[in-house]
């Protein structure tokens, strides 16, 4: 079961990800105050879906790497505490306070920093959760025995 519910989680979560960054990108360069309010709103409750695949991914990850080992299932498991922490430290407090901040009109210099700071985040947790769902793929092509597998 973990093995179908991973790489589906793995694939909400960054997808989930990208939509709010991609998202917060196009508001800010191409839809005015009243864009950034409304996608600055709807990002908390995307966490709604965001969490449980995160949850869901790395619990399934958890599982599925007791019984691995090598410099690909290493490298994965390096990643989670940054990208969780990122996650808890940076990005969900950042979203919950740019939706409160826009929600009450305050486009101040606080906002636009920490809108910085959130991106910047942001494209580190999809950098890193990326760099998984490729390792995982390699990881997966090699346990079915793909021709290409040990290819760097």
């Amino acid at each position: 079961m973990a093995k179908i519910i991973h790489p589906i989680a793995g694939i909400v979560a960054l997808m989930t990800i990208l939509s709010f960054w991609l998202s917060t990108l196009w508001s800010e360069a191409f839809g005015g105050e009243q864009a950034v309010t409304t996608v600055k709103t709807l990002i908390p409750y995307g966490f709604f879906l965001l969490v449980p695949a995160l949850m869901a991914v790395g619990g399934s990850g958890f599982r599925l790497g007791k019984r691995m080992r090598g410099p690909l299932v290493s490298a994965k498991k390096k990643r989670m505490p940054f990208i969780a922490a990122n996650g808890i430290l940076i990005l969900i407090p950042s979203a919950l306070y740019l939706s409160s901040k826009a929600q009450a009109g305050a486009f101040d210099m606080s906002f636009y920093g920490v809108q910085a700071i959130e991106l910047v985040a942001g494209a580190v947790n999809i950098t890193l959760l990326g760099l998984n769902m490729r390792d995982g793929l390699r990881l997966s092509r090699r346990r079915a025995g793909h021709p290409h597998a040990n290819r760097a």
